[in-house]
């Protein structure tokens, strides 16, 4: 279930508490008046089934709940109740497949900012990588693709294109445009000195263990159509879990690294494949999650269409059978 904590004047108080009294995916109503002081208003709590969060929080924000106060979104992860037990039996559906939009736009906006971190998770992941190309090491990869921070700019790209969020686009093809070439050359000037300096291998041929970074294929397709998938899955569901990004730089760091480490070896033919591998993965990656988020997305429209029809929202004083807020501001949320 999602709890939400909501502030509003006192004069939309009551349809806020009519809406949420009305559904009975909504249970725990808590109203607490002028409880708010900056701003001033009421106070409203309660908690959702996970299936109708945002078409509930749609409600609410076409009474402008989100302009005139605020809304607070937390997840519960152990309701110990029967009444929350019921309302999730109403919501259609299962908790787990569910998709708290809002949720998902707050994690990709967290993850898509040109930071100092960002780049220098980015450079560390494949300076990494490229010790373990150096020395043929696989465990080194393996350590490049937890360090790489790259799903969550590649996230944001893809519900950007879903949602029309030009804002959140631009912020996330700068990390991108800037993480990578940055990365790629701190790599290469690394490789250099450690080849200058003798502590490096003479030369980055016969790598059996790692060869495949430089050398893409059709796997290498379906391996990246598969990361992202899976990266949009677990971005969107109740229990998403934090080694996605591993799966997502399995092919996307080690490439990039191996970019830098050809470079500074001078093999030309390394380097190709490599940006081959880079050039396939990187789009493949964002193709299979707007494919992914597309269709997810269409689902709760359905579902949100379906709703404009429930009675509930007559008892809130908005009107049934459409939303009142304009085609720009549905096609977003």
């Amino acid at each position: 279930m999602v709890h939400l904590r909501i502030v509003i004047p006192n004069h939309q108080a009551q349809h806020v508490l009519d809406l949420l009294c009305a559904m009975p995916s909504v249970v725990n109503v808590i109203y607490l008046e002028r409880a708010a002081h900056k701003p001033e208003g009421d106070v409203i709590l309660c908690d959702v089934a996970r299936e109708d969060a945002s078409v509930i929080l749609s409600d609410l924000r076409e009474l402008d709940v989100h302009r005139e106060g605020s809304i607070a979104i937390e997840t519960i992860d152990m309701p110990i109740s029967e009444a929350a037990e019921r309302a999730v039996e109403a919501a259609s559906g299962a908790p787990s497949d569910a998709v708290v939009w809002e949720e998902v736009e707050a994690r990709t906006s967290e993850n898509t900012e040109l930071s100092f971190s960002f780049v220098a998770f980015m450079t560390i992941a494949m300076l990494i990588g490229a010790v373990g190309i150096s020395v043929d090491q696989p465990i080194l990869i393996v350590g490049a693709m937890i360090v790489g921070p790259e799903f969550g700019p590649l996230a944001g790209l893809m519900v950007a294109t879903v949602e029309f969020r030009g804002n959140l686009a631009r912020r996330s093809l700068a990390a991108l445009a800037v993480g990578f070439p940055i990365g790629i050359a701190v790599t290469a000037i690394a490789t250099l000195l450690i080849k200058w300096t003798g502590l490096g291998p003479d030369t980055i041929e016969n790598r059996p263990f790692t060869d495949f970074i430089s050398h893409p294929d059709f796997f290498s397709f379906m391996v990246a159509y598969l990361a992202g998938v899976a990266g949009v899955l677990s971005l969107t569901s109740a229990k998403s879990g934090a080694l996605i990004g591993v799966l997502v730089s399995v092919v996307t760091i080690p490439a990039a690294a191996n970019v830098g480490v050809a470079a500074a070896y001078e093999d030309w033919k390394e380097f190709g494949g490599a940006l081959a591998q880079l050039s396939i993965n990187l789009p493949t990656i964002v193709l299979a999650g707007i494919t992914t988020l597309y269709i997810q997305r269409r689902f709760y429209v359905v579902r949100r269409r379906k709703h404009f029809f429930d009675e509930a929202r007559e008892a809130a004083g908005l009107p049934l059978g459409r939303s009142r807020r304009s085609p720009r501001q549905r096609a977003r949320l």
